[in-house]
């Protein structure tokens, strides 16, 4: 019981969080020095710097996203599912090998860390990506939380309708409801708390408060691939913003337009297999 009872002070936390934080938009550090002109190259050194800050914020923002909504959030709408789906499905396994009704910390921290916080990183770097093209203040989290909805939220999880569980456990509207209200709330927490670590965070220099704010930057150095990953990402960011018409397009003011047309083609398209996928669940008993 004490299992559900953190995880519910957890997801309180998550939405004081969004409700204070939820205005605040990304601050990003300057990207080019005084004076300089619209295709001035930036100093090698201050791409890394800010590349690296970016890394910071997403993820801070991404484990603490990871942690407050889809970790502890999603561990409480799998205990609604367990009451509302009836004594016939209680003690049956579901497809990651839980048991229905029975809630484990081994089980709840291994969703937590290998589900939560995968998710919460994974999002809180789309959404640095493409926080310029959201809509500014609390609109953003919530275009945000939507979009992640209906881009990944049936064709990876949390409403996969080729996932065997929502034959198990329901019924299907209150899946639908619980998860999408998850999903939207994750994706918002992520927009607050990027907004809020990015007012915290400075760029990395060779003061001590300097390089402990990027502390966080030791969860990837433990990932290995992820972090070579990442390091061949910034080898391609420093050497794209060398080209002055990389430069240029990217400081342009329209290609905040031309994103956020591509975004809404992108969630138009995807659109009607979302709808497919929810109107399938729903037709669960």
């Amino acid at each position: 019981m004490w299992v559900i009872v953190v995880c519910i002070l957890l997801v309180l936390v998550g939405l004081v969080a969004a409700v204070r934080w939820g205005g605040l938009t990304v601050q990003p550090p300057p990207s080019a020095p005084d004076g300089a002109g619209p295709t001035d190259r930036p100093p090698v050194g201050l791409v890394v710097r800010r590349y690296v800050w970016y890394l910071t914020v997403a993820v801070a923002s991404g484990v603490g996203a990871g942690l407050l909504a889809a970790g502890a959030g999603g561990r409480l709408v799998m205990r609604l599912l367990a009451v509302t789906a009836g004594p016939d499905a209680q003690g049956r396994v579901t497809e990651a090998d839980q048991i229905v009704g029975r809630i484990s910390v081994d089980g709840t921290l291994g969703f937590i860390v290998f589900t939560g916080l995968f998710f919460g990183l994974a999002t809180s770097g789309l959404y640095l990506l493409i926080h310029r093209w959201l809509p500014a203040g609390r609109g953003g989290g919530l275009v945000y939380g939507a979009l992640l909805l209906i881009l990944a939220g049936t064709r990876l999880e949390p409403l996969r309708p080729g996932n065997p569980d929502f034959d198990l456990v329901g019924p299907g509207w209150v899946a639908v409801a619980a998860f999408t209200a998850l999903v939207v709330f994750h994706g918002v927490l992520v927009a607050a708390l990027a907004g809020r670590v990015s007012r915290a965070v400075p760029l990395l220099g060779t003061g001590p408060r300097a390089i402990a704010a990027h502390a966080p930057l030791l969860l990837l150095a433990a990932l290995g691939s992820v972090a070579l990953v990442l390091a061949m990402v910034g080898a391609v960011v420093v050497l794209a913003s060398q080209l002055p018409g990389v430069v240029a397009s990217w400081r342009d003011r329209r290609s905040v337009t031309v994103g956020r047309v591509a975004l809404a083609i992108v969630a138009v398209v995807a659109l009607p297999g979302f709808t497919s996928a929810v109107i399938d669940i729903l037709g669960r008993p």
